[in-house]
């Protein structure tokens, strides 16, 4: 079969298959974060912003990952209260949070830091742990626990 006879959608499938970590995994590292958090950027990562959270229970194996908001190309607005309420739904003891600049530009806005605050402040207070917060831009990623920001 010609690679240019596959359907966009059975690529998009199969980088998913591939690169994201099957609920009862663990994620080891910033990078591995950034892989599996990159399949949910994958079909339209160069046209909107989306903020993404991986649920992990309290051995920090993940319970599942899903798209929580989706912007525009330059903003996505988050709200605590859906994170908090997919939090307690899923019995999740920590979190991964993730987004996208669709510019490729890795450095976290004052908004990126505000919101990243907001969160674990709030997670904080019903016990849950917030491990990273990752910026994704294009195959590079920045990653706000191994710059000392959480």
């Amino acid at each position: 079969m010609k690679i240019d006879k596959v359907a966009d959608q059975l690529i998009l499938e199969e980088y998913v298959r591939r690169f994201t970590i099957q609920a009862g995994e663990s994620i080891r590292s910033a990078k591995e974060a950034a892989n599996h958090f990159r399949a949910f950027f994958a079909a339209d990562a160069a046209k909107k912003e989306k903020f993404v959270v991986c649920f992990l229970n309290g051995q920090h194996q993940v319970l599942t990952t899903e798209v929580l908001f989706e912007g525009s190309l330059t903003t996505s607005a988050v709200f605590p209260r859906e994170v908090i309420t997919r939090v307690i739904e899923l019995g999740s003891a920590a979190v991964i949070l993730a987004h996208n600049h669709p510019s490729g530009c890795l450095t976290p806005s004052s908004s990126d830091r505000a919101v990243t605050k907001k969160l674990q402040t709030a997670l904080e207070a019903i016990d849950v742990e917030t491990l990273d917060h990752l910026v994704i831009g294009g195959s590079e990623h920045y990653s706000f626990a191994d710059n000392r920001l959480l």
